[in-house]
């Protein structure tokens, strides 16, 4: 029983892999995680923090997120915008589109009595995105640098995918247990179960990497302006603090290897990684005309210092640098830009 969907050769140009992760999309996928017991030492530390903080408030919007289920469209608005504007999205939905949602949900699903109101009274809509935005500021928001730092490594294996396979080799790497290329048929593997048939028809499909989706894909066909198809973001245990949501750090705690972040050539390494996003070592190596060996040690500082993330992709390293790495870039100047490794 597999979920798939039918490509042309139009659907294959135009299928790609999403620029950023659409915010209240990974809050949808991180509330299902935030139920489970799985991945414990990739989650214990975050599901401890969050169910500590989360109010009671946070009740509606668990009620319409099932561990396993449907999720009703009008929560996962998608296209670009910050979080308040995608709040102000789902504050807007038309009743007529409301309804027809809960309808299709209660299809396929039980849903709260208190949910059937949506439809009917503004009242129960407001409080709905109030508590949509406190769940986020809660959830989500504090680990977002975490997120993006493991999405933009992803991207580099995947960009690495395409330069070498084309969209072949990109589509059957993208998570071999439950994701599998029989051209021209991808099939994807649900953890609920369900089957079905999606024909593209020219719209292409749209990849999202998620740093919360650690076994099951998960699919959205009626999403547009193309399906989306959530997968696992890339994760290797080597790939440095980044990749583990673990305690929010504290906004004095500098990490003791920043202190190593002294000398000219390791700024220069981060620089270059900041400039090429999934370098591999000999690529850092040979941009800088030092020893594979000296690159090696300076990107592992630059891991351990939270700076970059490094990637294990078959026997390559491949380094991303972090939203800190980048902060920190940025916040040293110009002069930064321009370092030279010092002989």
């Amino acid at each position: 029983m597999v979920y798939r969907f039918h490509f042309t050769g139009a659907d294959l140009a135009r299928t790609r892999v999403a620029d950023s992760v659409p915010p209240l999309e990974e809050l949808s996928i991180a509330l299902r995680v935030l139920r489970d017991r799985n991945q414990a030492l990739r989650f214990g530390a975050w599901r401890r923090e969050v169910r500590a903080s989360l109010g009671p408030q946070a009740r509606m919007v668990l009620d319409l997120t099932p561990v396993h289920g449907w999720v009703p469209a009008f929560l996962i608005p998608g296209g670009t915008g910050s979080v308040p504007e995608l709040l102000e999205q789902v504050a807007a939905t038309p009743r007529t589109q409301l309804r027809a949602a809960l309808a299709t949900i209660a299809q396929r699903q039980g849903l709260p009595g208190w949910a059937h109101r949506l439809g009917e009274d503004p009242e129960v809509l407001r409080r709905l995105v109030a508590a949509l935005g406190e769940v986020h500021a809660t959830v989500l928001a504090p680990y977002w640098p975490q997120v993006t730092a493991c999405v933009a490594a992803d991207r580099a294996i995947r960009s690495r995918q395409m330069l070498h396979g084309g969209v072949e080799r990109l589509l059957s790497g993208l998570y071999p247990p439950r994701i599998r290329w029989r051209a021209p048929v991808l099939e994807v593997d649900l953890v609920s179960g369900l089957e079905g048939d999606v024909h593209l028809q020219g719209r292409g499909l749209l990849l999202m990497p998620s740093m919360f989706i650690t076994q099951a894909p998960v699919v959205d066909p009626d999403a547009e302006p193309q399906p989306v198809l959530a997968y696992p973001a890339h994760h290797d245990a080597t790939s440095g603090p980044a990749s583990l949501l673990g305690a929010r750090p504290a906004a004095d705690d500098t990490p003791a290897p920043l202190s190593a972040l002294l000398g000219r050539t390791r700024a220069a390494v981060l620089h270059i990684i900041a400039q090429r996003p999934g370098c591999t070592t000999g690529e850092l190596a040979d941009a800088l005309t030092i020893a594979p060996s000296s690159a090696s040690q300076h990107a592992t500082v630059l891991r351990e210092a939270g700076l970059t993330t490094t990637l294990r992709h078959r026997n390559t390293a491949l380094h991303t640098p972090t939203p800190a790495g980048l902060a920190l870039l940025e916040g040293c100047g110009p002069g930064v830009a321009h370092v030279r490794p010092c002989g």
